[in-house]
């Protein structure tokens, strides 16, 4: 029945931005444990459905007598590691999540591998994000937990309650991803998860979220088992579903689930989103009673809600090139489906074999309240590739079918899907018992905005919970890029958009690695070889940790300085041309021209311009302060500030104190008046402050300009004294070096115009800054009152600079990073040399500008810069990094799950019970999709489960063992409730998986065990085992002392006066003895 490619005859230009977009999708199904998996299986016409031996099923559970029954058909739809969850990666402690329903489990990891997919992280995210989903029948509740709550239903009833119950499946993905749209648990058995896309898209329509997740799952025990196939039922007979054959006598029921991401179609494509598919119409109702039965199908509901969903698409069917069916290949509801299907169509068309039809059952069976998204997710991956997948087991047309005269053909084999213009489109039909009917419109996505340029160099960065999954991270997007190279497939691929990405839609963890790049070849190399200088990584122990910007002083200064950052970056480009706008009149020359000549020949007249003071001071407060407003527009706001003489006027004006206008004012006229003073010289010594002022004593003319480091100052004064101390020095066999300076700056040799600079500034507002920054005067943070005083200014450029007391104040918190905001590198070298309180601070300062001898370019300085910021712990804001790109969200590698096995055995059923469900007479009403008669593997043991326990994690504490009896007991009521094993007396109850609820489940059990009581706030005050036991033995002892209180009272009770008298006279005669 296969028709020619497929064509159409609308122009793509029609096309629209109303609809709801397909922005990402995750999923585990029989034989896949991802969507790419899965569509291999469906384009190489796998059959997913695993068929046990005897062995396999005994070692399940199964009952060896349901084996010889003849009607037993040993296979299922089976999808892989139910039993397995990382819990540690979402906080929840191994008891938890042995208790939890694997539904539950399994579909937090999923709902995290969609956000991802589509490019986001929820705590980047601004908008509301919907979670829309159901679920199957609770079987684990039933077989596994039951049994062990009944039992210890103190240790775990509560957080079964919650872990198990369809209300809960929703909401705990919002708690978990911290998700504020609306958290819905959708329940019509199967067609459950494409009712929930249908919601979700009618909740994006109505703006109750912006991003929404919907799908589904089953799964749960049993896992490996069998069915029993009844003549006349909904099972087929040999494990095989056939879809609208003539042959078709039922489905296989599977495992798996699905999950999409959605967004408002002109948000996707606003915010540079990939786009797997459209929905451009949903139709939801019911079949109400017109029917034979509460299960049986309906026509004419069928017809309706397909009708309606085109309708509300706005498209003729006739532009429908294919139909994914609910398609469970049962003798009955196959032709009720395809007369329900010619019914919708035949109203507007009476065109034949355009429209292909299949269905997912037939490669993985049926996934009950995931089959909706099943089948959406591989309609979205078709309209993607381009390509049908053929729907298998398909020889002879079920005969009550009349294909014939339909719009509809059988797809049978891997098709391209061609059009002649008009959009692909695609239905997606799933029903469920009960009535309750869903059909969904898809359209390919409109044509992608190609990415625009970017910057030369790029960052990859991956962050982990550990340091495991940080290396299969590594290697997962080494392999995806290695195949993507070399990918026709997949074109449009940039290595700026994976590095973005990787920047706006991952979450950062402790665990970090970055590669610095500039095409794809050396990011494979880098990630292939672990290339020193191009990869870099670090375990990251801050969040937002701090930034101290340090401004350069004079002498940093060079000819295009910073000109990879004024060709790449708009911020430090618009900063530079209008400081230099601002200073041309004050200066009398364009000093963006003197920074960046437009001439080779122009660098060396150039740099002796720069060599003069009036036009040095107001190039480097150009370059600082266009660097600093680049680095804040890039989300960093430093914590505070220090500048090295001129540099603390940069800081002074990001910090408020100034305008810009006025702090350029400023700069010009302090540069002026220094130039204009007598001629000197400066030394650079490497000693320390008390030995050169020990040696200045008996040379009058020099003086102390500066004090950099514990051993380095600079000195300056008249240059035949500075030359006499270097004789000195060299004599000596101490470092020192001449500066490049016409003037002694810092010394008494600026006195003369310290008056003049004062009333200059005197002109000028000055507020309180709105940053704390360092006085190089005195060392310290700067007071308001030395900001607001014009005298302080013109003592600043008379003093010596105390830039060592500054890092030494800046360096009182150790987690302060220290950028260098300016050319070069020389206030790092000096901040390293630093080692405060026996810290090594080398490691967190980085410089924004490379010095003149660097071979690196600024560009990749800069990002190198950038991402050892991040690798520290500092938080960038990367939408303002791109915001002059346009950069797409493309899908790469998602999170590499850790699990490990969380499974409660439960007990076995008695032999009667078995014997009852392969006894029973079959059902004979057709399509009763709930009740299903599946002979389930039963676990071996009669009674429940010995108690697991995991191992300790990695905490931030040591271990250390109980010291007491209070201690040993308290630790043996943690372990049991949080299922982990040891547990020290100093571990933290929250880094061990702890909440609210295990906390109030612990304060019961403690005080049935010492009969005390204490507050719910105890344990967030002091959620260690050592702090508690400490005060259960105070509540012990105070206990203690009121009991012999009231033995007292009782014997004074009994007393005559003079007996009391007596008996108080007496212990006061003891007293006094002692």
């Amino acid at each position: 029945m296969n028709e020619e490619p497929l064509e159409t005859g609308e122009n793509v230009e029609d096309l629209d931005l109303n609809g709801v977009a397909i922005i990402g999708m995750a999923g585990r199904f029989p034989g896949a444990d991802n969507i790419y998996e899965f569509w291999e299986n469906l384009v190489n016409r796998v059959e997913s459905i695993r068929f046990y031996n005897d062995e396999e099923l005994i070692e399940a559970g199964v009952d060896p007598r349901a084996l010889k029954h003849p009607n037993y058909v040993k296979a299922k739809g089976e999808v892989g590691n139910v039993d397995m969850f990382d819990a540690s990666f979402f906080g929840i402690n191994p008891r938890e999540a042995e208790v939890t329903d694997p539904q539950h489990r399994m579909l937090l990891e999923c709902a995290w591998e969609a956000m991802e997919h589509a490019g986001y992280d929820s705590s980047k995210y601004d908008g509301p994000i919907g979670v829309y989903a159901g679920k199957s029948m609770d079987y684990y509740l039933l077989l596994n937990v039951y049994p062990y709550i009944k039992k210890e239903i103190s240790a775990g009833s509560l957080q079964a309650a919650i872990g198990n119950d369809k209300d809960s499946l929703t909401t705990l993905i919002s708690y978990r991803l911290n998700l504020t749209g609306p958290g819905i648990t959708i329940q019509t058995s199967s067609s459950t998860s494409l009712v929930a896309i249908c919601v979700a898209c009618q909740s994006l329509l109505t703006y109750q979220c912006d991003m929404a997740l919907a799908g589904g799952i089953t799964a749960g025990p049993p896992i490996k088992s069998g069915y029993l196939y009844q003549e006349g039922g909904i099972w087929a007979p040999d494990g095989h579903c056939r879809a609208f054959d003539a042959q078709a006598k039922g489905f296989v029921p599977g495992s798996g689930m699905g999950l999409v991401a959605l967004k408002r179609l002109e948000d996707a494509v606003w915010d540079g989103d990939t786009i797997w598919a459209v929905i451009k119409g949903f139709a939801v109702n019911n079949d109400g009673s017109n029917k034979v039965s509460y299960s049986a199908p309906s026509v004419d509901a069928q017809a309706e809600v397909v009708a309606q969903a085109q309708a509300v698409a706005g498209v003729d069917p006739e532009t429908i090139q294919y139909i994914e069916t609910h398609g469970t290949g049962t003798n009955l509801g196959d032709p009720i489906e395809m007369t329900a299907l010619n019914q919708a169509f035949r109203a507007r068309t009476d065109k034949k074999h355009f429209c292909a039809i299949g269905s997912v059952k037939s490669n993985i069976g049926h996934l009950d309240n995931a089959a909706g998204a099943a089948g959406l997710i591989k309609v979205a991956l078709s309209l993607k590739h381009r390509k049908i997948p053929a729907s298998l087991h398909f020889d002879k047309p079920n005969p009550k079918i009349d294909f014939e005269n339909s719009p509809f053909f059988v797809n049978t084999e891997l098709k391209e899907w061609i059009t002649d213009g008009t959009p692909r489109r695609a239905g997606v039909t799933s029903l469920g018992m009960g009535g309750t009917n869903a059909h969904v419109i898809l359209e390919e996505a409109p044509e992608p905005e190609p990415s625009g340029e970017s910057r030369e160099w790029q960052l990859l960065m991956l962050s982990a919970k550990t340091s495991t999954a940080l290396e299969e991270m590594t290697g997962n997007l080494r392999d995806y890029l290695k195949e993507n190279l070399v990918n026709p497939g997949n074109p449009g691929l940039r290595l700026a958009d994976a590095a973005y990405t990787l920047q706006v839609g991952r979450r950062d963890f402790n665990q970090r690695r970055l590669v610095l790049c500039q095409d794809f070849a050396d990011a494979q190399y880098a990630l292939e070889n672990l290339t020193p200088g191009l990869l870099f990584g670090s375990e990251c122990e801050f969040v937002n940790r701090p930034v101290v910007f340090m401004f350069s002083g004079q002498g940093a200064q060079y000819v295009n300085m910073g000109k990879g950052l004024y060709e790449s970056e708009p911020v430090f480009k618009e900063n530079i041309d209008k400081c230099a706008e601002i200073l041309e009149p004050l200066v009398g020359v364009d000093l963006q021209q003197v920074i960046y000549p437009e001439k080779e020949e122009d660098i060396e007249t150039n740099a002796e311009q720069l060599r003069q003071t009036r036009i040095t001071q107001p190039v480097l407060f150009m370059i600082e302060y266009s660097a600093a407003r680049m680095w804040m527009d890039w989300g960093i706001r430093p914590v505070g500030m220090i500048g090295h003489s001129i540099g603390e006027l940069t800081a002074a004006c990001i910090a408020g104190c100034m305008t810009l206008e006025d702090a350029l004012q400023v700069v010009a006229a302090r540069g002026r008046l220094m130039q204009g003073m007598e001629g000197g010289a400066m030394l650079s010594v490497g000693i320390a402050e008390s030995d050169i002022l020990d040696m200045l004593k008996s040379n009058k003319d020099v003086s102390l300009s500066a004090v950099n480091s514990p051993k380095h100052c600079v000195v300056s004064g008249r240059t035949e004294a500075v030359e006499q101390l270097e004789k000195e020095l060299f004599q000596r066999n101490l470092f020192c070096r001449r500066l490049h300076t016409s003037h002694a700056f810092h010394s008494p040799m600026m006195e003369p115009i310290m008056a003049e600079f004062e009333a200059v500034v005197g002109q000028i507002q000055l507020n309180k800054p709105e940053i704390p920054f360092i006085s190089g005067v005195t060392g310290t943070w700067i007071r308001e009152n030395e900001v607001r005083d014009p005298r302080y200014w013109a003592e600043q450029l008379r003093k010596p600079v105390r830039f060592s007391d500054g890092i030494k104040e800046i360096l009182k918190d150790p987690a302060r990073i220290l950028l260098e905001v300016g050319p070069g590198n020389n206030l790092c070298v000096l901040a390293k040399q630093h080692k405060e309180n026996g810290n090594d601070y080398g490691e967190m300062v980085f410089s924004s500008i490379r010095h003149i001898k660097q071979s690196d370019s600024d560009e990749a300085l800069i990002l190198k810069t950038l991402g050892n910021l991040w690798l520290s712990g500092v938080i960038i804001d990367w939408q303002n990094y791109y915001k002059s790109e346009k950069r797409h969200r493309i899908p790469l590698p998602t999170y590499p799950f850790e699990r490990k096995r969380y499974w409660l055995e439960g007990v076995k059923e008695t032999a009667p019970q078995i014997e009852r469900g392969l006894e029973r007479e079959p059902e004979t009403e057709v399509e009763k999709e709930e009740e299903k008669v599946e002979v389930e593997a039963k676990p071996k043991s009669r009674e429940a489960a010995a108690k697991t326990f995991q191992p300790r994690p990695a905490l931030p504490t040591e271990y250390e063992a109980p010291t007491n009896e209070i201690e040993a007991s308290i630790v043996e009521i943690w372990e049991d409730i949080l299922g982990i094993k040891p547990i020290g007396i100093n571990d933290n109850f929250f880094d061990l998986g702890g909440h609210s609820l295990l906390a109030t489940l612990f304060l019961s059990r403690l005080q049935e065990k010492y009969n005390v009581r204490l507050e719910l706030r105890i344990i967030f005050e002091s959620p260690t085992i050592a702090t508690i036991a400490r005060l259960v033995r105070e509540e012990e002892n105070k206990a203690g002392d009121l009991k012999e209180i009231e033995s007292l009272l009782d014997e004074i009770e009994g007393l005559s006066q003079d007996e009391v008298r007596s008996a108080l006279a007496n212990e006061g005669e003891r007293d006094r003895e002692i």
